[in-house]
């Protein structure tokens, strides 16, 4: 079973940019730099979410109750594997070997695999292992950034709580990313 991934290192930039967003919404002045700043970073949390995937290029720890869980890694693209680490028997805190597994992307799910005459190690009962990993994406499909666009121009104009339930082009930009 996976737990819930936390963000070790955020993203050093956004996918799309202050400038961006501002030719997007006509604005050729800073008061709203601020606004506009918040409103990135919701448009990709929001997409993020909605995909079940990270665009942003980020550092996250995941945890697993047992290597058999490495057969689907909950958080997508994964780029590389930082570490694995797991409690032995005798609860000695131990960092796999990068000998023993490898990473097996298709650039969507991603998974762990066991080398060629490797096997994993007996852990302590009732540890975890946490695997840290860089997820995102270095390179932001243009569909995805078109969409955060369309998220930030409607929450720039609209900035009251509105309730409507219909398909959007957001939605129709998203969809062939979202995982699940």
């Amino acid at each position: 079973m996976w737990y819930p991934a936390t963000v070790t290192t955020p993203p050093a930039t956004e996918p799309v940019t202050l400038d961006d967003v501002k030719r997007q919404v006509y604005v050729d002045h800073d008061d709203d730099n601020d606004l506009i700043e918040r409103l990135i970073a919701a448009a990709r949390d929001h997409v993020e979410r909605y995909c079940g995937a990270m665009f942003a290029s980020q550092t996250v720890t995941i945890k697993c109750d047992e290597f058999g869980d490495f057969s689907y890694l909950p958080v997508a693209p994964v780029s590389s594997i930082s570490s694995i680490e797991y409690d032995a028997i005798g609860g000695t805190a131990v960092t796999l070997p990068t000998s023993v597994y490898e990473l097996r992307s298709d650039g969507i799910e991603s998974r762990i695999v066991l080398k060629y005459g490797q096997q994993w190690p007996p852990i302590q009962p009732g540890s975890r292992i946490t695997v840290t990993a860089v997820v995102g994406h270095d390179d932001v499909p243009p569909a995805v950034k078109h969409a955060m666009l369309l998220y930030i121009a409607n929450a720039f104009e609209n900035r009251e709580n509105a309730a409507d339930g219909g398909w959007t082009t957001m939605d129709s930009l998203l969809c062939n990313f979202r995982r699940g």
